[in-house]
């Protein structure tokens, strides 16, 4: 029998030592020079506490108690604890900034208390399990667009949850860039970017479809009582070992809220610099750019033309234990092993301008900015480029020519822009033609004609497989089980404009575009219209498709 006064004794002594605890917490926090928290005041995330098993947790004796976007605000007992310090390094390697507050032994054990039982459901908002089971039963169900359609209208009575797996799915298996839901009146349109073009899948009744948004956005850790504004969010797709990101972005439309998902899987990232459907004249030139230690490679086109992919790639070609490479990204698209990548936070003041300043004092060999939208960010970048760095980003314009100009625009100096650039690169995806079921016809005498005008300019470097002549077959597409309206997959055609000793003092000169163009191809230039045209004899695309991409240039 405990009496009350022995009762008030023990819980006064608890508080005494709970207290005596947190103070420990506070003097390691100052030794360490890292911020104090006393997680009893302190709400805990589910969402972040998940993104560390609790196994680990509780033997590295740390708990994720919040996270934005990549920011992760960690809890730790020890920080320099040779187990907290590897599963702190893992983290890192996944993507995230890591912020860590110590606690108090106590307030981990309070945030560890959060984790859901072992027999608990293992989906959870922000991430959709698909097994390896169900995805290798849709697989045998999905063969194309048909079949995807059939799966899904089969499903409009079933658990939003069943629609939204199938969805996933379907685009997996058709490998689908992005899932798009439009509503209509009295219904909703799906359908699917494949190889750059949209697709109609089926419609969706509206009241499936009502079910289908907030399960979106649920999952997404979007708001469900907004309905008239813009919101993003993202989830994760867990199969088959892989873990395959979506960004979500729903916009208010006169029939209801849009949605947008974006697939994106890590295999798009794989993919080498010598798979990307360059010319091996064009990979040479290339690959001397990447092995100089400074300067800057700038990668222009419209949004979706293969950009991040292409930088990407650079990247992996150039990656090194002996390198340091950081990225500032809006947003992380794919996460490198081996790379410090950050985001823009311009809500919190981490923009290009700044982060790109806070950057260079980190002392990177390597430096990745996804996008120069102003001066400031063009100005640091081009003086890091001239100060021991190789710089990489990307530039909004038609062409490679045209990049010169725009930074002039920007108002960076052509003395500064001259000698900081090695290359300027444009480019846009074509979708290659299906070899399985292509057609061969000959080339008619318009078509060769024109081919001769275009190619008349290729510098020797540029060698043809094939003798331009009436005896040339090229392709056109058909469509079988295997592709997609006669294609199957996209290549890049590219266009490179080397920054040389010539060029360097006409930029000095603030050339106009038909200046600069004259130059280019006295030094040998080819440009994308030329490239598509090569690719269109080689048989890896078709004339109706480099227009549709290119316009008519033939």
């Amino acid at each position: 029998m405990v009496f009350k006064g022995e009762q008030k004794e023990e819980e006064f002594l608890a508080k005494v030592r709970r207290e005596e605890e947190e103070n420990r917490a506070k003097i390691l926090a100052e030794k360490t020079g890292l911020p104090y928290l006393n997680l009893a005041f302190i709400p805990i995330e589910s969402d972040a506490l998940k993104l560390i098993p609790k196994e680990t947790a509780e033997k590295s004796k740390i708990a994720a108690i919040n996270r934005e976007a990549k920011i992760l605000h960690l809890a730790a007992v020890n920080p320099d604890d040779k187990e907290t310090q590897s599963a702190i390094g893992e983290l890192e390697k996944s993507g995230y900034a890591v912020k860590i507050f110590v606690v108090s032994e106590s307030g981990l054990k309070k945030a560890l208390s959060f984790y859901p039982p072992a027999a608990e459901t293992k989906e959870i908002t922000g991430q959709v399990e698909i097994s390896n089971t169900t995805l290798s039963e849709l697989k045998k169900e999905i063969a194309d667009i048909k079949t995807l359609q059939k799966v899904l209208e089969n499903l409009f009575e079933a658990k939003a949850s069943q629609i939204v797996e199938a969805a996933l799915a379907g685009a997996l298996i058709l490998k689908a860039s992005d899932i798009h839901f439009e509503p209509e009146e009295g219904k909703t349109r799906i359908r699917l970017r494949l190889d750059g073009l949209l697709e109609d899948i089926t419609f969706i009744p509206e009241p499936a479809y009502f079910l289908l948004l907030n399960r979106i956005k649920l999952l997404s850790g979007l708001k469900l009582n907004i309905h008239e504004k813009a919101q993003d969010g993202r989830f994760s797709i867990s199969s088959d070992n892989n873990e395959i990101e979506i960004r979500t972005s729903v916009l208010p439309g006169a029939y209801g809220e849009n949605i947008v998902m974006r697939v994106l899987n890590p295999s798009a990232i794989k993919i080498g610099l010598e798979n990307l459907g360059i010319r091996e004249d064009d990979l040479e030139i290339i690959n001397q750019e990447l092995k100089k230690p400074t300067g800057m490679i700038l990668t222009t086109g419209p949004t979706g033309s293969g950009k991040t992919t292409t930088l990407y790639a650079f990247i992996k070609k150039i990656l090194a234990p002996d390198i340091k490479i950081i990225t500032i990204e809006d947003p992380i698209e794919y996460h490198i092993e081996g790379v410090s990548q950050t985001q823009v936070e311009p809500d919190k003041g981490y923009t290009f301008e700044n982060g790109l300043r806070s950057i260079v004092r980190q002392d990177p060999d390597v430096i990745l900015v996804g996008e120069i939208r102003d001066y400031e960010t063009a100005e640091i970048a081009m003086h890091a480029a001239l100060t021991g760095h190789l710089v990489f980003s990307t530039l909004h314009t038609n062409d490679s020519i045209g990049a010169i100009p725009r930074l002039i625009d920007l108002g960076v100096k052509p003395p500064v822009i001259a000698p900081a650039i090695n290359l300027l690169m444009a480019q846009r995806l074509l979708r290659r033609v299906c070899p399985k079921c292509a057609k061969k016809r000959p080339i008619t005498a318009e078509e060769l004609e024109n081919f001769k005008k275009i190619l008349k300019d290729l510098p020797p470097r540029v060698k043809l497989e094939k003798e331009l002549n009436e005896k040339i077959q090229i392709l056109e597409p058909r469509g079988c089980k295997e592709c997609h309206n006669g294609y199957s997959g996209r290549v890049a055609v590219m266009e490179l404009l080397k920054i040389d000793d010539e060029m360097e003092d006409l930029i000095l000169k603030s050339p106009t575009e038909i200046q600069i163009k004259t130059a280019a191809v006295k030094s040998g230039f080819v440009s994308m219209a030329q490239d598509a045209t090569i690719k269109i004899i080689t048989g890896i695309t078709t004339i109706e498709e480099s227009e549709r991409v290119l316009g008519s240039f033939l």
